[in-house]
């Protein structure tokens, strides 16, 4: 058995260790010259979906600044003294996968300040909303946009952005808590869930003023082989070190394989440090081999896609729940004008494991037409708010749950209590036949 020191400490340590693999990858695609030009054009561009920051500002600086990210998201966690557990590695690894499209160390700022705002008013310690804040940052986009599309000064557009986005990180925490209760941990997406529900209302008041976001599409159509080797390399360490936590025993990986992966479901907690990294491993190179499957682009988008299973898979997605729900978006293609390598299939392929919990529930088909809802759900959600919710997966996937949780409930309590009716029925069958048995021996030793 781990102990929670130990098994703290070298969880810190592997997060630094990416931290720093990031900025080592990123010196390889660029001189700190055009890293920092780079950089400075990612801080100063609109994110709405999608927006690629490798066709953006080069690979370089969108894994610059994926690795200040990492060191962000780190940085809270060491403020407010929290363990590194299946929660934090999700958290943590969430916002690398979206710095590689629509987040960087700037615009995540009021957010954050917004919901830390929300503690202090409440007199609550800001651990108590620290991984709120941190999945929170999906809202980003919002205070980005705002500087372009306000029709006031730049001054004046970036100060109200700003106070928008500190708005919209205040309503967040307790908003987050209710739409939880709307899905019943079916989404692992929750926050993206609750951010929608906010930028729904914010663009709707938005457009009623003549105020629209223009639609944006960067996308890198091609693959870099050194990102495809290197990813895979790193999931493999992922796993190695892992296998090396756990004493070499990966028998921990079957206990995991049994969670539905319903939210609350940290494995790190459960299961322990090694057999978690194990999972994230194998998720990466599952996730990883699945876009090479369909040849869809390593582009930002897909990268950050593959480390947001990765992320997941401490925090309630596996392979048995996961396989399920991805076939189904694949399998919607088949049905539907989209191809399985077309970016918002592509992305949705990734991000359906938020929902994968569906399948660890109850079972395969009722995964793979999860799946199939979800791809179609999601190419329609991000026009609510104007692709400002980097989490639109998170919010087509709160409707999938919402949708077809009750309807599978209701569908296998149905047949549960058809199982339970026959099952009656046979037993009446025996106690009848067996009362005709004991009357005819009764009848017999009569006449004896």
């Amino acid at each position: 058995m781990e102990k929670v020191q130990h098994k703290d400490k070298e969880l810190r340590y592997f997060c630094l260790f990416s931290a720093v693999l990031l900025f080592g990858v990123a010196l390889l695609f660029d001189s700190p010259k055009g890293i920092l030009e780079g950089f400075i054009t990612i801080v100063c561009s609109r994110d709405v979906l999608i927006t690629d920051y490798f066709e953006l500002a080069g690979y370089g600086a969108a894994l610059f600044n994926a690795g200040l990210m990492l060191l962000f998201a780190m940085g809270l966690i060491k403020i407010t003294k929290l363990p590194y557990t299946g929660i934090t590695l999700s958290a943590i690894f969430i916002n690398v996968g979206f710095a590689l499209w629509g987040k960087n160390p700037i615009n995540i700022i009021p957010i954050v300040f917004g919901i830390w705002c929300y503690a202090k008013l409440h007199r609550m310690h800001f651990a108590r909303v620290v991984y709120t804040a941190l999945f929170a940052t999906c809202l980003s986009p919002l205070v980005s946009e705002l500087v372009y599309i306000l029709p006031f000064s730049k001054e004046k557009n970036l100060i109200i952005a700003i106070v928008i986005g500190i708005l919209a990180g205040f309503i967040l925490p307790p908003l987050a808590m209710h739409t939880a209760s709307m899905h019943m941990g079916y989404n692992l997406f929750n926050v993206g869930f609750a951010a929608g529900t906010v930028l729904f209302v914010i663009y709707s008041v938005l457009r009623s003023m003549g105020i629209e976001s223009e639609p944006v599409f960067l996308w890198r159509v091609e693959k870099s082989m050194g990102l495809v080797q290197g990813a895979f390399a790193y999931f493999v360490i992922t796993f190695l070190y892992g296998l090396w936590l756990a004493g070499g025993n990966i028998s921990g990986l079957r206990k995991i394989a049994k969670h539905p992966g319903r939210a609350v479901a940290d494995f790190v907690m459960m299961d322990g440090a090694g057999t978690t990294l194990m999972n994230m491993g194998l998720m990466g190179i599952v996730a990883e081999l699945y876009v090479l499957f369909v040849e869809g682009d390593i582009s930002g988008p897909a990268l950050g896609g593959i480390i947001v299973v990765y992320a997941f898979a401490a925090f309630g997605a596996h392979i048995r729940n996961y396989l399920p729900v991805l076939a189904g978006v694949y399998l919607s293609t088949w049905f539907s004008v989209y191809e399985p390598n077309s970016p918002s299939i592509l992305i949705a392929s990734m991000f359906v494991v938020g929902i994968s919990p569906i399948a660890g529930e109850f079972g395969v088909i009722p995964g793979i037409l999860a799946g199939m809802m979800h791809s179609a759900v999601v190419t329609c959600t991000a026009q609510f708010y104007g692709g400002l919710n980097l989490y639109n997966n998170g919010f087509a996937g709160g409707f999938v749950a919402i949708v077809m949780v009750p309807l599978v409930e209701s569908g296998m309590k149905r047949f549960e209590l058809r199982r339970y009716e026959k099952e009656q029925k046979l037993n009446l069958k025996k106690a009848m036949h067996l009362d005709q048995m004991l009357h005819l021996e009764k009848h017999k030793d009569s006449k004896e």
